[in-house]
Order: C-alpha cells, then sequence, then structure tokens
C-alpha cells in the first residue's frame, strides 16, 4: 500500500460537502485499497449524547466513504474532478459493539473484490478502533494496537456518465 505524507483534502475526492464529509483524512492508499481516518468527537454528524457516540450502523456509511475517496483519488490522478457513485448495499456488516465511543480513532480499510466493466464493485471492508493509548514510537514508524469494530463487503456502482446515467434513470430509459 503506498503510504504518502500529503494526501490531498479528503473533501477534495468527495462528492459530499460540510458535514456529510464523514472522514478525517487518508492514512494509505493505492490502486485497489485505501485506508482512510475519522476520530468520533461529539461533534460528529451522527453523534448520540445519551450513549456518548455515534451508532455502528453509521460504519458503513464510513466504509462506502473511504471507497468514494479511493476512487475520487484514481480521478485526481486523471485530472479529473470526484464523481458520484452510489452505495448499492452491504453484505454480512458485522459490528462488535453497538457504538463507536466518543474519542475512538477509526481506520477503516477497504480493498476492491471485484470491479466489472458496467462500474459494478465490490469492497471487502474493515473498521479497526486504534488504541491511542498504545500508541508507541519505534524509530520513524508510529504503531498502534488496533481491535476489528466492524467488517462488511461493501457492492458499490461507478457509471461512466453519472449525469447520463441520472437522466435516463428519472425518464425511465435507465436499467
Amino acid at each position: 500500500m503506498n503510504i504518502e505524507v500529503n494526501f490531498p483534502a479528503v473533501v477534495t475526492l468527495l462528492p459530499h460537502g460540510g458535514a456529510m464529509v464523514l472522514l478525517d483524512r487518508l492514512l494509505a492508499i493505492d490502486d485497489d485499497s485505501v485506508c482512510a481516518e475519522v476520530t468520533i468527537r461529539c461533534a460528529s454528524v451522527f453523534y448520540d449524547q445519551v450513549t456518548a457516540g455515534v451508532g455502528a450502523w453509521v460504519g458503513i456509511e464510513y466504509m462506502a466513504q473511504a471507497i468514494a475517496a479511493h476512487a475520487g483519488h484514481a480521478a485526481l490522478k486523471r485530472g479529473e474532478p470526484a464523481g458520484i457513485g452510489f452505495l448499492l448495499g452491504a453484505r454480512r456488516y458485522q459490528a462488535q459493539h453497538p457504538l463507536f465511543p466518543v474519542g475512538s480513532v477509526l481506520h477503516i480499510h477497504a480493498r476492491r473484490a471485484l470491479q466489472g466493466a458496467n462500474g459494478l464493485m465490490t469492497f471487502d471492508c474493515r473498521i479497526d478502533i486504534v488504541d491511542s493509548v498504545d500508541i508507541v514510537e519505534h524509530g520513524d514508524a508510529v504503531l498502534a494496537t488496533a481491535s476489528t469494530a466492524a467488517t462488511a463487503t461493501v457492492a458499490v456502482f461507478k457509471p461512466l456518465d453519472a449525469g447520463v446515467f441520472l437522466h435516463d434513470s428519472v425518464n425511465g430509459n435507465g436499467a
């Protein structure tokens, strides 16, 4: 996996805006995979004061945004703007806990498993909670313990031309 120091801001890679950009930054990326990070804060859009965290069900959106950031990074490398894609669903979403507690640092991993010529793709995804208490300096590397908090296989669709696809879908010409 390509570990870069200066990734573009996540907001430039996603078709989302404002508070709906849930990821904080990219950590690593290559042609088939991505690792992004998010810290759960009281200001997080899905934060619940009663449970003092974000419901684990939001993990699917974290995974989808990591996949979108992967696609946006590839588009940027081609000199194109980030385009829209569609989350089709998740299979076997399993969360180890009902929520991501405030203060948790999540690493969202997505690795492309399948890609069709028609823009359909699946990604094997995993969310790790990084134990910030056990982060240790080791030479130039920073080591951290992590535990898997959630896993899923996520299906997405990235049409060649989203505008045409949406137009045709609205007008009954789409598949």
